[in-house]
């Protein structure tokens, strides 16, 4: 699909494995999220600007190079995409950090949204949105239309797994927001989840049914 980027790194690959086993308890789970989202963060800000700037290292001074414009944002989409957030953070610790709630209705499969909170000059920076899952897409779609109300223009959205019909969905909604994810899954089943997916991520970070 154009505009969705597979990252396929081999350790990427081999953490998604393991998480996809039922048999991963919710440490490990946790844990390999946090490790999964420092390998997706590196893939995600691969085309980042850069500008110089002169530094003195021990042996002599030279222009080196740093990143260019302000700090990134990172929207999470609560409450699973904080697993992703955590590991992003570790990786680039001055980033900003956007909240935005939204949840799934079981029954019609709408989001809906409940809290949202971002640094006020969003319109200035690169939001790269979190969500371990892309499965109907509505929470990643209303997420991202919030964003765009408070002026974000720069957007880019991350998650673990992707369903076709999400991936459809979103790009309907928002064609300018290219797509990261680990991997695309088959399909939806009656009630929304990936298949075969891995279960619900928000659940298996927290130990919660």
């Amino acid at each position: 699909m154009n505009g969705v980027t597979v990252i396929s790194h081999p350790l990427v690959q081999h953490k998604l494995t393991i998480m996809r086993k039922k048999e991963t308890s919710t440490a490990g789970f946790r844990r390999l999220l946090r490790e999964i989202s420092t390998l997706l963060c590196y893939e995600v800000t691969r085309d980042l600007e850069l500008t110089t700037e002169t530094i003195e290292t021990p042996m002599q001074t030279i222009e080196a190079p740093v990143l260019e414009g302000k700090k990134l944002v990172f929207a999470s989409i609560l409450r699973a995409g904080n697993g992703l957030l955590e590991g992003m953070l570790e990786l680039v610790p001055s980033a900003r950090v956007s909240h935005i709630g939204v949840y799934r209705d079981h029954d019609t499969l709408e989001a809906v949204e409940y809290f949202f909170k971002a640094p006020d000059d969003i319109n200035e920076r690169l939001v790269i949105v979190v969500d371990p899952m892309l499965a109907t897409g509505n929470s990643a779609i209303a997420a991202i239309e919030k964003l765009k109300e408070r002026g974000a223009s720069n957007l880019r959205f991350l998650c673990l797994l992707a369903a076709p019909e999400g991936l459809r969905n979103f790009q309907d909604a928002h064609p300018d927001v290219p797509v990261f994810t680990a991997a695309i899954d088959s399909h939806l089943n009656e009630q929304g989840y990936i298949m075969p997916g891995l279960g619900d991520a928000g659940d298996r970070m927290y130990g919660t049914k």
